[in-house]
């Protein structure tokens, strides 16, 4: 399929030759000269029109860094030339200016400068000229493969010639959602599917499309040569024969393609410390992207064939001994059945994920080749959404209707799996969805609330909770955020029908007597610190202990006799984070760092609270962790302690600067204050911990004992 997609296609995606006039503006490519490079990608940034009246001809770069390599020794950079009312780009090696770093960016989102009169880009701007379908894109720089590993070029017209050839005679039809949580690109314009590729992609993507119908009957045709009975039965309807074979290897190459296509569009981005391109689906949205890197699928490392080579490998791995069977059902549909299932489940989370919009993207890339071979499953023109169990509110008609429809759904379902599920096994649910909204009695999240409501009424109580590693360690980085690094894992069993009731102040009783148990087992860690719960998760974490408590009765009664909310549950269980067991001068930093984080605030407020503590700012001061001056007082930050810093040797220590369980504590109030950066240092420090303490046991021992409260 790549050899004949080559003959078809092989003229969009030239070499580069290294001519003699290029070594003028870069010696390291003498060498080279004569050769001609693979080129692996090509880096866009897009453009719009200057708002400056004055240069309002020119088409100016939107450009968030300008950074190719930031690799130790092997730097590479953009640098734009600016000439009168026009520029062009050339490739720079080395330490790159702060300026290329930024590329065009002024500020977060939408917001750039035009580089040939440095006015302002404002996201309006940006907007109005997306949708009125006036946004270019220009080449920036060429990266091909080299002897010695990536080699950055300057581009030249010729190459850019070669991209505008592509005349692509179909594009992907359907709409993006006009939901800009999950759909950025809407809001600039790009609205269909086939936006979201250049001309190149889509006439590279289309001819890999065809050839998984033609290598179908090719793959056919062999079987039969080979000895298979040809039956004419299709896969669909149960074939073993030639047609079926054919049909099933077709299956797997139409996959090959999609994977392709997510590393194929025009919201992949270049990463210039791995030096590789970046797929689409990072995180369960499409972002916009200002500038972008496209890939040849005949010869980069994602080619079609390496690709569908990859997955080749995997089928290899399969145990082919054992029968299985995969089918679609609806789970709120679910009758008896003998022998009675085991279920485990990752059900959607609220409307966190539009699972079926963002399905899209893949399906119409599918269904050009699949149609003929699962017609009953591609007869739509795009995914079925109707009866998809999420909270859209686009697709409800509002908030208050999506949950509705949500809790009626989960309710169903869970109703289904309590009644049909084998008595001997509980029922395990994977529920990675984060705890976010913050109330003066407790933190919550609605998609908690209506899932675990959906559970207990259900009949379900929940036995016990697993968080399971199952992200990987870098899936936040470089996000403003902090993704959850495990799935809760919820063990649930049917609840007795004789299960009785109690009170609130029992209940309570019940939460203070094994929550803090419970906290300190998941916060203490063993061993290689696998066990420990990173705090990234805790608030997750934590929910499984304290619903076991909440779900095994019938119901919590209130004082006027109602029964308590799950809401209310979980505000309550919440409140054990919260909890401050630590010395007069730490209870202090929590609380100030709370309001003022690390800026400064009045003094009278510094004193008023180190009274309220039992301590004193001038005593903090001189144990080293805060500064006062000129009537007002600042946290130090832990880059502004002393390197050569010994609590051995420190006559005020509070908990504060040193204790592993504090970092916990700061990671809840950090995410809470939506400080990202910092509640990510807080968690980085706890999983590292670990290494820590092996750092600690080479270190020399001191001769005369440990201070109080640090033999831990």
């Amino acid at each position: 399929m790549r050899a004949e997609a080559e003959k078809r296609i092989g003229h969009l995606y030239p070499p580069v030759e290294i001519t003699a006039e290029m070594v003028p503006e870069r010696p390291d490519l003498g060498p080279l000269v004569g050769q001609k490079l693979t080129v692996i990608a090509w880096l866009w940034a897009r453009t719009v029109k200057s708002p400056n009246p004055a240069f309002s001809h020119v088409d100016v770069p939107l450009a968030s860094t300008f950074i190719l390599s930031n690799k130790d020794g092997k730097e590479a950079y953009v640098q734009p030339v600016v000439e009168g009312d026009h520029y062009h780009f050339t490739v720079k090696l080395g330490s790159p200016p702060q300026e290329a770093k930024n590329g065009t960016k002024l500020a977060r989102g939408a917001n750039f400068y035009c580089i040939v009169s440095r006015v302002a880009i404002e996201p309006t701007y940006i907007k109005s000229e997306g949708i009125a379908k006036r946004v270019g894109a220009r080449l920036m720089a060429v990266m091909a493969e080299g002897a010695r590993g990536r080699v950055y070029l300057t581009p030249t017209l010729a190459i850019e010639k070669a991209a505008a050839q592509a005349k692509p005679t179909w594009k992907p039809e359907g709409c993006l959602v006009d939901d800009a949580r999950a759909f950025t690109p809407t809001l600039y314009g790009i609205k269909q599917w086939g936006d979201l590729f250049t001309a190149r992609q889509s006439m590279a993507l289309t001819t890999f499309s065809d050839l998984v119908g033609e290598a179908r009957e090719k793959i056919r045709e062999d079987a039969i040569v080979g000895g298979m009975l040809d039956d004419s039965i299709a896969l669909s309807s149960g074939g073993t024969g030639a047609k079926a074979y054919s049909e099933a290897i077709s299956v797997y190459l139409a996959l090959a393609l999609d994977k392709v296509a997510d590393y194929n569009n025009m919201i992949c981005t270049w990463n210039p410390t791995n030096q590789n391109i970046g797929h689409l689906f990072t995180k369960q949205a499409i972002p916009m992207a200002w500038e972008f890197a496209e890939i040849s699928p005949l010869t980069s490392g994602l080619s079609f064939d390496l690709v569908a080579a990859g997955i080749a490998r995997t089928i290899e791995l399969f145990p082919s001994a054992m029968h299985g069977k995969a089918f679609q059902a609806d789970c709120g549909e679910i009758s008896p059945a003998q022998p009675a299932p085991v279920f485990s489940t990752d059900p959607p989370y609220y409307d966190n994920v539009p699972y079926a919009d963002l399905s899209d993207f893949f399906y119409v890339w599918l269904r050009p080749s699949m149609k003929s071979v699962f017609p009953d499953l591609f007869a739509t023109l795009a995914v079925p959404k109707a009866e998809e169990l999420v909270a859209t509110s686009y697709r409800h008609g509002g908030k208050e209707r999506a949950e509705a429809f949500f809790m009626s759904g989960m309710a169903r379902a869970m109703h289904r799996l309590a009644e049909n599920a084998h008595a001997a096994f509980p029922v395990t649910i994977y529920y990675a969805f984060k705890q976010s909204e913050t109330e003066i009695e407790g933190t919550v999240s609605i998609g908690w609330e209506s899932f675990l409501d959906a559970v207990t009424l259900a009949g379900f109580a929940i036995s016990g909770t697993w968080p399971m590693r199952s992200e990987r360690d870098a899936r936040s980085r470089g996000q403003n955020s902090n993704a959850l690094a495990s799935s809760i894992i919820l063990v649930c069993r049917k609840r007795p029908g004789d299960a009785p009731t109690i009170s609130r102040r029992e209940f309570l009783r019940e939460l203070n007597a094994g929550l803090p148990d419970a906290l300190d087992e998941m916060t203490k860690g063993s061993g290689d610190n696998r066990s420990s719960v990173a705090p990234v998760d805790l608030s997750q974490a934590i929910i499984g202990p304290g619903m076991a408590v909440f779900s095994k009765y019938a119901a919590v009664l209130e004082a006027d006799g109602s029964p308590m909310s799950v809401r209310t549950a979980l505000q309550l269980i919440n409140r054990f984070l919260a909890e401050d067991d630590f010395d007069a001068d730490t209870q202090f930093c929590l609380h100030w760092f709370e309001q003022h984080g690390w800026t400064e605030g009045a003094f009278g407020d510094a004193d008023t609270l180190s009274r309220s503590k039992g301590t004193s700012v001038h005593g903090m001061k001189e144990a080293g962790v805060l500064q006062s001056g000129g009537g007002k007082v600042r946290l130090f930050k832990w880059t502004e302690y002393p390197a050569g810093w010994d609590p051995r040797t420190d006559t005020r220590t509070p908990v504060w600067e040193a204790v592993r369980q504090l970092a916990y504590r700061l990671y809840t109030l950090c995410e809470r204050l939506g400080k990202a950066e910092d509640a990510r240092a807080y968690n980085e420090l706890i999983t590292s911990w670990t290494g820590i303490e092996s750092a600690a046991a080479t270190a020399p021992k001191p001769t005369d004992g440990l201070l109080p409260g640090f033999e831990n």
